[in-house]
């Protein structure tokens, strides 16, 4: 069995829960450990289930409870060696114990699931999305990214589920008070994907595999989710597959959750 769910997403923090055949797994850790405890037993699982974090970059939206669950509880903590050197600069020196891994190699944890970490377009010092492997199983998280890379095209074709940032509509954007240089960062190729960009990418990568849709990092100020939804409907509905759920994600609940049962 496989099992996902989006604890978190947004800038106040994001957390994602998977789990496959009873092992229990985050990708990244961005709100509190309580909170994602208090997430978690809603799912009828608790922190001390967790047996890993793969941690996508170093912004602290991603990472605030990493020190955390790696020293207090155990937890085996995933980065490559960009993200993890970065996280421990932040750390005034202190020393985390990390599996490293290279960008675009494939490994095996458990023997249960295979990972791949590729490179991602976002201002961070090494920032990746992540594919998992699961059999004929294939799920791709892509949260931050600026703008879809071929490698991105890549990786995402074939998969079952994506989960991927929606994070701003254009007009609000420009409309909205933030500062002209961050309207600027966000927008710009290592910032974050617009509903647009990411109806683009889907409509690149979207095959007869493809299931569901988890959209991501959606910007409280900026976007609306209606909007965020209707832009990829209307994509899905053109290339014939409107058959394709479509759910949303949000900064303070948990996200409908996806189980598969191989």
């Amino acid at each position: 069995m496989f099992r996902l769910c989006v604890l978190a997403s947004g800038s106040s923090g994001n957390c994602i829960y998977f789990s496959a055949d009873g092992h229990h797994w985050l990708i990244d850790a961005g709100i509190s450990g309580k909170e994602i405890n208090n997430r978690l037993n809603i799912l009828g699982v608790g922190l001390e289930n967790i047996e890993g974090v793969f941690v996508t970059h170093e912004h602290d939206d991603h990472i605030s409870s990493l020190a955390l669950l790696g020293k207090r509880h155990g937890v085996e903590l995933f980065a490559n060696l960009g993200t993890a050197e970065a996280i421990e600069s932040s750390l005034d020196g202190k020393k985390l114990q990390w599996n490293i891994f290279p960008n675009g190699s494939r490994f095996n944890v458990k023997n249960i699931i295979e990972v791949e970490p590729f490179s991602v377009p976002h201002d961070a010092m090494d920032p990746v999305g992540f594919v998992i492997y699961k059999g004929t199983l294939k799920i791709a998280i892509v949260t931050d990214i600026g703008v879809a890379t071929t490698l991105v095209k890549q990786r995402l074709r074939g998969c079952r589920i994506i989960v991927m940032e929606s994070n701003h509509e254009p007009k609000l954007l420009n409309n909205s008070k933030r500062p002209w240089s961050l309207k600027q960062r966000i927008s710009g190729r290592h910032g974050h994907f617009s509903n647009e960009q990411a109806a683009e990418l889907i409509a690149e990568v979207a095959d007869q595999n493809l299931k569901t849709i988890y959209l991501a990092h959606l910007s409280s100020e900026c976007n609306k989710p209606q909007i965020a939804f209707e832009s990829m409907r209307k994509t899905l509905c053109k290339l014939n597959l409107a058959d394709v759920s479509i759910e949303l994600t949000y900064p303070d609940k948990i996200s409908k959750e996806w189980v598969w049962d191989d």
